[in-house]
């Protein structure tokens, strides 16, 4: 995969340095390993799912880290002895160990997360503070007005 020239939109733009730089980042992990195969979805306007296929991992060997901006999902596996190996005449089914990371946005939160046959399901929100939402204001009133219509100063 070509990598992207962003230095014309770096010239005339200020502030956008972070999301450039996952951009650039992105493009240079899709050439890396795709181990664990995964889906995003969106499910709502602010709902989101991550769906990981993990055969063979159980729920003490994968650790599940939110901070800040970013989730991450590891999986450990001990090393099989030797002898475990001796048994098998194919071993199709992937069976090491795991990094996986997600740039989360502003203000998206893990909600839950679940193992059940072979996937690991993590649910995510999105969940605006109330001081970060917009507000509407009135020019002749002088009063504030949230984008429902409702005075903010009535409470």
């Amino acid at each position: 995969m070509r990598g992207f020239d962003l230095t014309p939109y770096r010239r005339s733009t200020v502030g956008f340095d972070r999301l450039f730089d996952l951009i650039e980042n992105n493009a240079r992990l899709q050439q890396a390993d795709n181990y664990p195969p995964f889906n995003i979805e969106r499910l709502s306007d602010d709902r989101y799912r991550v769906t990981l296929a993990v055969a063979g991992f159980r729920t003490d060997e994968i650790d599940i880290t939110a901070q800040q901006n970013l989730l991450q999902v590891t999986g450990r596996k001990e090393e099989s002895q030797g002898g475990d190996r001796a048994r098998f005449l194919h071993v199709g089914i992937a069976n090491r160990s795991f990094e996986r990371r997600f740039e989360l946005a502003d203000f998206v939160r893990v909600e839950k997360a679940d193992l059940a046959d072979g996937l690991l399901i993590i649910e995510l929100v999105r969940e605006i503070p109330e001081a970060m939402k917009p507000k509407k204001i009135a020019i002749n009133g002088g009063q504030l007005v949230d984008i429902n219509g409702k005075d903010r100063d009535a409470a």
